[in-house]
């Protein structure tokens, strides 16, 4: 007997499916910067979770669970310089060290080599954050594994949470809003890659996809966080959108949004390219609480 997913040509519910927005975050956590194209590198799109922040005490990961203000902070980097802003600080201009003094900080259960940025990116964060903190950059040479789980030998991510990238359709948070009392925009849920012209989350149900010449492997759905709470305007977090996701997005690890991509080689992927199914999987959220989620009320 055939399996569903042998069974079902793989799809994203509609005849033609395009990028519509990339993105990147340079700092992890921080507000990100939309694109018109990007460049696919080892890790993940160049430039994106290039730098960490960490606990001046623990050298831990810092994000906006810990710190929401952290989305106030505005980076960019171009040429080797950092360029930061937030509210009430005068600019950040930091010329990027690949070299200096190393040391090992820990994101999630990994531990990494990292080359400290200095004092005066330390002290313009601590500022701003109102707590110890100090900016970091992955060693160049350094290799952080993706979870062999889900990946290949050889398959690598930066500062991300633990996948080079993560895509959600716009469909799939149109589906969202309509539940919610306000409209949530994207930018809650940190994407690199948005795409349009399929179903609500028909995304779940592709497990290999090509953009572009680009192939990746979608493996897992991305367990949501509080840090989707945060208002990125605002930096003030909120109740939602994770009640309502607890309705119909249901999972064994959690509520599921979007998913998880790991790109096969490098290359560059721009907005208007075509988004072409190549496999399909079984999605991980559970069917029961999908079924349910028209009957819901909020």
């Amino acid at each position: 007997m055939q399996s569903e997913t042998a069974s079902t040509p793989p799809s994203f519910g509609g005849p033609t499916i395009t990028v519509t927005g990339l993105y990147r975050y340079p700092i992890k956590s921080c507000a990100g910067i939309a694109l018109t194209e990007a460049r696919l590198e080892p890790r993940g799109i160049r430039h994106d979770r290039e730098l960490l922040i960490v606990d001046a005490a623990t050298d831990r990961f810092l994000t906006q669970r810990e710190a929401p203000r952290m989305a106030l902070i505005a980076p960019q980097i171009a040429d080797g310089t950092l360029w930061a802003h937030a509210p009430g600080m005068a600019e950040l201009t930091l010329r990027l060290a690949e070299d200096g003094p190393t040391h090992e900080v820990g994101i999630w259960r990994d531990r990494c080599m990292a080359v400290d940025q200095g004092d005066e990116a330390a002290a313009w964060l601590s500022a701003f954050l109102e707590r110890p903190c100090r900016l970091v950059r992955m060693v160049p040479e350094f290799v952080r594994p993706v979870d062999p789980t889900y990946a290949a030998p050889g398959d690598q991510v930066g500062f991300a949470d633990g996948f080079p990238c993560l895509l959600i359709a716009e469909e799939s948070l149109a589906d969202l809003n309509t539940r919610l009392g306000e409209p949530l925009p994207m930018n809650r849920f940190r994407p690199n890659i948005v795409i349009a012209g399929g179903a609500p989350f028909g995304e779940d149900r592709v497990g290999r996809l090509r953009i572009g010449h680009l192939a990746f492997a979608a493996p897992k759905s991305c367990a949501r966080c509080t840090i989707t709470v945060v208002d990125q305007a605002t930096g003030e977090p909120g109740k939602e959108p994770l009640r309502t996701f607890a309705t119909f997005r249901r999972a064994e690890r959690g509520v599921m949004f979007g998913q998880n991509l790991i790109h096969a080689g490098v290359g560059t992927i721009r907005v208007g390219d075509r988004v072409v199914a190549l496999e399909a999987k079984e999605s991980d959220v559970d069917e029961h609480t999908a079924s349910l989620a028209g009957k819901v009320t909020h």
